[in-house]
């Protein structure tokens, strides 16, 4: 049976106040959370842990801090040092309150995968610390500016043969490579389970169209979700799902029926 969670990123501003998890986890109908680290919450780390732990909820999944991807495309070893202690402290927090996964950024920011064979070389240094914490370290197709997301998946299987990742819908038709995931070419990455997280987004704009690059609910852009759901029906995929879709108003108020109606939508799918 597929989990469905929400992203705490989906409730919440950039470094928002992580206690209005507790009020909101009462309203939605999900499985539980995929906790996003932000850059702010490392100054209350352990009161972040304490706080997390005493919710009681259900939560599989970290989304490692960004930014740390874009640390590891550096050369300056104090960067790169500080970029190690971060990571370390998200996985720190991951064991703490029982998360099982990590989502991680290889790649990102204003460098993006400019420097990807650099940062490569940092994945196993990386997925080692994961292992120390007993943490599923799963790397995401994030949105490329030089190269593709399936060509680093390619380089990375090929280095790290058991490494796993997180597929995410909007990022792969960003670059017109959701339809890759049904090819023959690419049955590796299913056969072999090196998918194993999935980030239901939607997408209104076109090839590498900067200007639309928003996380969507599902039905609210060009993604065709009945092939996407019937597909990894029929592979047997059984294991967590993630909806991203961003939920706060510009009043700062959260949209939970919006929510709602996408964890129903998704349930009904994966029936």
């Amino acid at each position: 049976m597929n989990k469905i969670l929400c992203s705490t990123g989906a409730l919440l501003v950039y470094g928002g106040d992580y206690r209005l998890l507790e009020p909101l986890s009462e309203k939605l109908l999900y499985d539980g959370y995929e906790f996003m680290m932000d850059a702010p919450y490392y100054e209350e780390l352990e009161t972040l842990i304490h706080f997390l732990r005493g919710l009681r909820l259900y939560i599989p999944v970290i989304h490692c801090e960004k930014s740390i991807g874009e640390a590891l495309s550096q050369t300056d070893a104090s960067i790169l040092r500080s970029a190690y202690e971060k990571f370390e402290q998200n996985c720190s927090l991951a064991k703490s309150i029982g998360a099982e996964k990590m989502v991680l950024h290889l790649w990102d920011g204003r460098t993006s995968d400019a420097a990807f064979a650099h940062n490569l070389d940092h994945y196993d240094v990386l997925d080692q610390i994961a292992q120390n914490y007993h943490i599923n370290l799963c790397v995401e197709n994030v949105v490329c500016t030089t190269n593709n997301p399936m060509e680093h998946f390619c380089a990375l299987r090929q280095r790290y043969p058991k490494i796993h990742f997180v597929f995410d819908t909007k990022m792969a038709a960003f670059h017109h490579q959701l339809e890759l995931l049904y090819q023959k070419e690419y049955e590796w990455l299913w056969k072999n389970e090196h998918i194993c997280h999935y980030h239901i987004n939607d997408y209104s704009g076109g090839y590498m169209d900067w200007e639309h690059l928003q996380s969507l609910p599902v039905g609210s852009g060009v993604i065709d979700f009945d092939v996407f759901f019937s597909f990894i029906k029929k592979i047997g995929y059984h294991n967590t799902l993630t909806v991203e879709a961003t939920a706060v108003r510009p009043d700062g108020t959260v949209d939970i029926s919006m929510l709602n109606e996408q964890f129903r939508r998704i349930q009904s799918y994966c029936r």
